[in-house]
């Protein structure tokens, strides 16, 4: 049984990376703040690891967004058919679609300036600024649906 949302109910978004400790965390805590509970924000991993980067976090907090408290998460599967927007990022994880998923998968080909030899704070703060430009782009495009 699929779950369809009235139009008139907050859109859903699930961010997704392979460990849930770095860019989907920070996209779901950036979306969060941006939205101010416009959106219905969900991370998850297709391998999670053992927890939330520090370095993320931190990065994240620089732009009035909080991730400390999130923990690393599998996919649910009951959560990916139900949401509107599912948001892969980066090329390597791979989410499978489930029977009765309503929503769009995407992937973001998130910068990754390890490849140009950045590295530390300055290589976490441009792949937030990368993945928050997308979100507020997301942002404004599920609440432009959403009416």
């Amino acid at each position: 049984m699929s779950i369809r949302r009235p139009a008139s109910s907050v859109p859903s978004v699930l961010f997704v990376c392979v460990k849930n400790g770095g860019k989907s965390q920070m996209a779901a805590a950036l979306m969060e703040a941006r939205a101010a509970g416009a959106v219905e924000v969900h991370s998850a991993g297709t391998q999670p690891g053992a927890a939330i980067s520090a370095l993320a976090a931190e990065v994240v907090a620089e732009v009035g967004a909080d991730m400390s408290a999130g923990s690393t998460t599998p996919i649910d599967p009951v959560l990916l058919a139900r949401v509107d927007r599912v948001v892969v990022l980066g090329e390597e994880a791979v989410v499978e679609p489930v029977a009765g998923m309503t929503g769009t998968l995407t992937t973001w080909v998130t910068d990754e300036p390890s490849e140009r030899g950045i590295e530390g704070p300055e290589r976490m703060r441009l792949v937030r600024d990368d993945i928050d430009r997308r979100v507020q782009s997301l942002l404004t495009e599920l609440t432009a649906d959403a009416g």
